[in-house]
């Protein structure tokens, strides 16, 4: 059994959001360690790798996000293990939005909520039937800025600020994790969460100056690249942690603990 801990051949995996930064790198190493991994996102990336099915899907329309659970079950007929990953509006970094809380009117603020927290309630929700009869793995991917508020000092005009909303949904994923942790533990399905710190895009990273202060919060003096939270994915999706549930790992560079 040692020899097999982290081996996820002929498990299925859906990852919720695998285009992205951090998605892409959770997609190939799901791949990588042998699952079979359905990647639903937006746009479908121009690259793909063998053992990997990319589902396009807008999932601000619930028509949309269904029809991922939908295509699974037809497709595949079960989840073992289920990364969310997703956002989108206000949500997914407040695109859009104002960013002074004196002026994010109510619309802004439901949109973010739910464009976060809510979709991974909703998915979750989504894929329990699918999971229930063998169990599995369900992670949720949080924020550091769901344990610590953002240093406004650091952002300035960089245009990389974080809004209101985006801080109180990870923290509330967080809270999702553990709650769910303990009513789906009666069916073996186990619920854990990620919190990254800074794991900038490249977009981001071509800011030196924003990047460099963000390196800066961290102990060890850089900010994360994104294969970096891969450990923690497979971990948690493999039997090298059948005994953990409701729990959180955080992989900030220290942000965190200071």
């Amino acid at each position: 059994m040692m020899d097999n801990l982290f081996n996820l051949s002929g498990k299925i995996a859906l990852v919720m959001g695998g285009s992205g930064n951090l998605g892409t790198a959770e997609v190939d190493a799901l791949a990588a360690y042998g699952a079979k991994v359905i990647s639903a996102h937006r746009t479908i990336p121009s690259k793909t790798r063998e053992n990997v099915t990319h589902l396009s899907a807008d999932f601000s329309k619930e028509e949309e996000f269904l029809s991922v659970f939908e295509t699974v079950k037809k497709e595949w007929g079960k989840i073992d293990i289920l990364v969310n990953n997703a956002a989108y509006g206000g949500g997914s970094g407040g695109k859009g939005l104002s960013l002074e809380m004196e002026h994010f009117d109510n619309e802004s603020w439901n949109q973010g909520i739910d464009g976060n927290l809510g979709l991974c309630f909703k998915s979750i929700r989504a894929a329990i039937p699918l999971m229930k009869e063998k169990g599995g793995s369900i992670i949720n991917i949080a924020s550091m800025y769901g344990v610590v508020s953002p240093d406004p000092s650091i952002y300035g005009d960089s245009g990389n600020n974080s809004p209101v909303t985006y801080g109180v949904s990870k923290a509330g994923v967080l809270q999702l994790t553990r709650y769910a942790a303990a009513h789906l533990a009666k069916y073996n399905i186990r619920v854990n969460a990620i919190t990254p710190g800074p794991f900038p895009n490249e977009k981001t990273l071509s800011n030196k100056e924003f990047s460099q202060k963000l390196a800066d919060k961290t102990m060890l003096k850089r900010v994360g690249k994104s294969e970096e939270i891969c450990g923690a994915t497979i971990l948690l999706a493999s039997d090298a942690s059948t005994f953990m549930t409701g729990s959180n790992i955080t992989i900030d560079g220290g942000w965190t603990a200071w």
